[in-house]
């Protein structure tokens, strides 16, 4: 379709209508077509460009949306947090990567009609794609420069609409007026699965349901040891260990090539057929990071993220080597203020809460009392200082004890209050590394013996503690706590 938009011809790809899907198969069929022919279009007209320069067309083509109205009151299941929309009204979100996130849509959807008893109806939205995120993997418009300014040709990302006020609740609305259906935009959607590539060195399609978050490098070396001997098991239902670069193995004796340049977020993925296996990120170290890499990961809509790393205990009766189930948060990081304030509580979940504690349990074959000594649950503190105990006596020490915190560290809170802020469930439980309150200081040589000793055990508490909350129906991991007064109807 052309029309014209100032000095340049507006280009589009033909009208599509939109069509009434009655099935959630039928509904993602659909978008995936109109999303296909959608970025072609746009992959075709920038190769035209890059080749011979522009000709005073504007080449636009737009994200496709799914759209539901319904006029009841009707009252669902109060059990369930998601599914169904809060009441009368039309409600619409556009779509990215329906290949993606084909199995997440036709849940979603599928959760729609049953509730509703409506169809759903997906066309074309009013919103651009920007033409950086059609490129993705297309070779052959990727790399080379151009010597005219590209958004007089193409749309390029918007952040109108790449924001998060949908999920911090601070009065989004669609262009047309509907309402939000989805927790994000495909914008914002986009715009994450680029940077996830970016920081992790690593596509978004190989991410698993279940994600770890660690600071140290030594976890990712325990990760593979451990991934090689899932392998290896047919009766473990991992398949293959994707790392940066892609690179995929299958072979547990075989060799994973090192990158051409480290990422900043160094991930691999332990993976399963179902998609339910296990993600671990080293985000390195700080709260910056932490809330970095979880508003990228948080567009994939894992089932459950953790925290595992190193802490410094607080108390004189924590030995090293014990773990701290972080059940409360206080949290200094400052990062999130602007978008979670620090009154915001951020609450344990009991689904995580168990799962963590019995995983401790097994591992380390100690139960009642016993599991007393080496485990402690309380506060956990997060600070965005690294070097807080140069000012102990002058700041942070009062609010620690004031706030009964037993344990410290830079990432914790961060990412437990961004799994609150985008409903994703969250845990944490940290090793205590060291004790600077009474002295006791991470050493170079003391540090190295502690990790080998440590950080076998406490990753496969981890995993354990994920692989339990795999067989939980989702239903029940994602609790009604992190809902909202008024929710998206999409998880």
């Amino acid at each position: 379709m052309n029309r014209p938009e100032g000095h340049f011809e507006l280009v589009t790809p033909p009208e599509v209508g939109p069509r009434i899907c009655e099935s959630p198969d039928e509904a993602v069929g659909q978008l995936i077509r109109l999303y296909g022919g959608a970025t072609e279009f746009l992959r075709e007209k920038l190769r035209s460009v890059m080749e011979r320069g522009p000709t005073g067309e504007r080449y636009r083509a737009f994200y496709p949306e799914i759209r539901i109205a319904t006029s009841s009151h009707q009252q669902f299941d109060s059990r369930l947090s998601f599914g169904h929309v809060p009441g009368p009204g039309e409600y619409s979100t556009t779509i990215t990567r329906p290949d993606l996130f084909g199995i997440y849509l036709k849940q979603q959807i599928k959760l729609l009609v049953e509730h509703h008893g409506v169809p759903v109806s997906v066309g074309v939205s009013e919103t651009p794609i920007p033409v950086h995120f059609a490129v993705r993997d297309d070779a052959s418009t990727r790399g080379g420069s151009v010597d005219f300014p590209l958004r007089d040709v193409f749309d390029v990302p918007d952040l109108e609409v790449t924001s998060d006020r949908i999920v911090n609740g601070t009065g989004f609305q669609n262009l047309d007026g509907s309402h939000p259906l989805a927790p994000f935009t495909a914008p914002r959607i986009d715009y994450s699965l680029a940077r996830l590539r970016h920081y992790t060195a690593t596509r978004a399609a190989h991410f698993q349901s279940f994600v770890l978050f660690t600071n140290y490098q030594y976890y990712m070396s325990e990760f593979e040891g451990f991934a090689r001997q899932a392998i290896a098991d047919a009766a473990s239902g991992y398949t293959e260990l994707v790392t940066p670069g892609n690179h995929s193995l299958t072979d547990p004796a075989g060799e994973i090539p090192t990158p051409a340049s480290v990422p900043q977020m160094p991930a691999f993925h332990l993976k399963r057929k179902d998609g339910d296996g296990i993600s671990l990120v080293n985000i390195g170290v700080g709260p910056a990071n932490a809330k970095t890499a979880t508003d990228h990961v948080a567009v994939l809509r894992p089932r459950a993220w953790l925290m595992l790393g190193h802490c410094a205990g607080l108390r004189n009766s924590q030995r090293l080597g014990d773990y701290v189930l972080a059940h409360a948060y206080l949290r200094e990081d400052q990062v999130l203020d602007e978008d979670l304030p620090v009154w915001v509580p951020i609450p344990a979940l009991a689904e995580v809460q168990k799962a963590l504690e019995s995983a401790v349990a097994e591992i380390t074959e100690s139960e009642g009392y016993e599991l007393k000594r080496i485990m402690r649950t309380g506060t956990v503190a997060t600070l965005d200082n690294r070097n807080w105990e140069l000012r102990a006596h002058e700041g942070p020490i009062t609010r620690l004890s004031q706030s009964r915190a037993i344990a410290l560290d830079m990432e914790s809170g961060t990412i437990a209050a961004n799994g609150f802020r985008f409903r994703v469930p969250y845990g944490t439980l940290l090793c205590v590394s060291d004790k600077p309150l009474q002295g006791v200081l991470k050493l170079p040589g003391m540090a190295n013996e502690f990790y080998q000793q440590q950080v076998s055990r406490h990753l496969r508490i981890g995993v354990r503690a994920l692989e339990s909350l795999r067989e939980m129906p989702l239903e029940f991991l994602h609790s009604r706590k992190l809902r909202s007064f008024e929710e998206t109807a999409f998880l």
